[in-house]
């Protein structure tokens, strides 16, 4: 194994990492050949070569295309039965149900298919659970209760592992598609016309890396497929599909799924879509969210996301599917902010939670290393944000963490979120298994659980038992990955813009982290409650603004505060600040250490 090379020496940095070049010296020759032949500035090919993209695969990378990355979609096993069912209900415009998540990724893939059902004139509902009331996927009674009102229902982003749900509809005589993505369970429904699940055991596509609007992107490349293959003329056009792909952009962004391949040029291509605002909601979403320059999947994924996240949360679940099916721009406009009021009410519900959990924890840690898995409780949470609470405990403590919410029966509804290396969706599959929870599930990255009062102190154990190695070593060895160096003189809005076309970044394909190193600090403030502002100068004098986000209290703030004037490296994000029509480079910072 070849030994990690330490960035500009740093072995303990503001945040305790070690700094390590991402590059190893076989990266560093393919991008160094990358820019002799494509003439990419450096740091670009570093990048690409640091994400494992090899010298003749460059070019093609800087601009991925649908037509190139697009798969057939009828190599997803059940595909031509789902598409033809779907084209079915079309040629017969019979009534079509649609039940989705309550998270982006059920929204958008609901409204997708929603919207290409409109254009066709067939009736159409969208249904999305109640968080609380319902819980995630298909439920017998809803389902029965849509078989009443549709022929056909469309499971979008749910559905593989609810087979008695789907019964229940087939019993009530309508049938039902699943487009989802999951993880498997268990037996796939058997009362299911169709399952498309990249995901699936006998599934060979090697797409298990989209979401579920990808999967229904491509079932409705199918579909039509099928109806020109059928002749089937409805008296309009065939839809644009390609415009519905700023729909898909953000579910693919929003639901964390890795930036590769077909993803990445449904984000690329999606953007673009985006910005010419065709979406009334979308464009509503992005004017409540203040944004004042061109949408990116930065705004994606803080900004729009979490708005639509906001009725499934603590409002109407419905509200961010209805959004993105609408054409009226009033109406959308309505929607839109009466997400923006949700989602400052989940915001100061966040506050008030995840100080209680940082609470929690602290005492949790405060006796040697502290647990493998961090697990904070409280009969006061709302359910609907405790995977928040779990993310920012995962990022304070640098540990699978999970945040639970009781109920006055005893039940708590929990969602964990893990570190990079350790496998979460195993961990809670097992716990399952053993009878430690009443269910269960997710994948590497996430999961959601549902635990009695009475099983929690067993439940720590095994959590402690199967993780403590693992989770340890993990630890011991946490680093920051340093794509290169460059000055606050070098930060310029071009080299923005190439090293963009190396994007989108996200899950599996990082955000370039840069170090400005041998930076002067020349100041450091507040700005709002938690984010640090500050100001870096290099050598020659030239200087560049720079935020730390959420770092007030934390050692990377405390870090900042305490070395005013002092020479640093700092390690960060390259970004755009767009203000009174200039645009101008920001750094987002991300750890630090002392210039020695």
């Amino acid at each position: 194994m070849i030994p990690e090379r330490l960035f500009l020496g740093v072995e303990q940095s503001a945040t305790g990492l070690k700094w390590i070049d991402r590059l190893g010296q076989r990266e560093a020759n393919i991008a160094l050949a990358m820019a002799q032949n494509h003439g990419f500035p450096d740091l670009v090919t570093r990048v690409l070569a640091g994400r494992g993209v090899g010298l003749d695969e460059a070019a093609a990378f800087m601009e991925p295309t649908i037509k190139s990355l697009m798969p057939d979609p009828a190599s997803l096993t059940d595909m031509n039965k789902a598409a033809e069912r779907i084209a079915k209900a079309i040629a017969g415009k019979e009534k079509v149900a649609i039940f989705g998540d309550y998270d982006v990724d059920g929204a958008c893939s609901s409204a997708i298919l929603s919207r290409f059902l409109t254009h066709y004139g067939i009736a159409n509902r969208i249904y999305i659970p109640d968080r609380i009331f319902e819980g995630y996927g298909p439920n017998p009674a809803a389902m029965q209760e849509l078989a009443q009102q549709a022929s056909l229902i469309v499971t979008v982003d749910c559905g593989t592992n609810s087979a008695a749900a789907i019964a229940a509809a087939k019993e009530a005589g309508a049938d039902v598609v699943v487009l989802d993505h999951h993880q498997v369970g268990g037996e796939l429904p058997a009362a299911a016309h169709a399952v498309v699940n990249p995901n699936r055991e006998d599934d060979l596509s090697g797409q298990g890396h989209l979401c579920a609007a990808g999967v229904v992107f491509l079932t409705l490349v199918q579909t039509s497929r099928v109806l020109r293959e059928q002749h089937v003329n409805m008296g309009v056009l065939a839809p644009d599909l390609l415009s519905l792909l700023d729909l898909v952009a953000l579910a693919t962004v929003c639901d964390v799924v890795p930036l590769k391949e077909l993803n990445r040029a449904f984000v690329v291509k999606g953007i673009l879509v985006a910005r010419a605002q065709q979406n009334a909601g979308l464009a509503a979403l992005a004017r409540v969210s203040r944004i004042g320059e061109p949408l990116n999947a930065f705004h994606f994924a803080y900004l729009v996301g979490p708005r639509i996240n906001a009725g499934g949360r603590i409002g109407d679940a419905g509200l961010g599917a209805r959004l993105l099916t609408l054409d009226d721009p009033n109406e959308a406009m309505r929607i839109a902010e009466e997400l923006d009021r949700l989602n400052q009410e989940r915001q100061a519900m966040e506050t008030i939670m995840l100080e209680q959990a940082e609470a929690e924890a602290m005492v949790e840690l405060s006796a040697g290393s502290g647990p493998a898995v961090l697990v904070t409780a409280s009969d006061d949470w709302h359910p609907g944000i405790v995977g928040l609470i779990a993310a920012r405990l995962k990022e304070r403590t640098r540990r699978p963490a999970f945040a639970i919410a009781f109920n006055a029966n005893g039940t708590g509804s929990g969602s964990g979120r893990s570190i990079n290396g350790f496998d979460l969706g195993k961990l809670v599959r097992n716990a399952v298994e053993r009878g430690l929870l009443v269910k269960g599930g997710g994948h590497a990255m996430a999961a959601g659980i549902t635990v009695e009062r009475s099983k929690m102190g067993a439940l720590r154990a095994f959590f402690e038992e199967s993780a403590s190695e693992i989770v340890g070593q993990l630890r011991g060895n946490a680093s920051l990955a340093i794509d290169g160096a460059l000055s606050a003189a070098g930060t310029t809005v071009p080299l923005y813009d190439t090293m963009e076309r190396a994007g989108p970044y996200g899950s599996g394909h990082p955000q370039p982290v840069l170090v400005l190193p041998h930076h002067r600090l020349v100041d450091a403030r507040t700005v709002g409650t938690a984010h640090v502002k500050a100001t870096l100068e290099g050598a020659d004098g030239k200087r560049i603004n720079a935020i730390a986000f959420r770092a007030v209290g934390s050692p990377l703030g405390d870090f900042l505060f305490n070395q005013l004037g002092q020479s640093l490296h700092v390690a960060g994000n390259l970004a755009l600040n767009h203000w009174n029509g200039s645009t101008t480079t920001q750094f987002r910072i991300l750890d630090a250490a002392k210039a020695v």
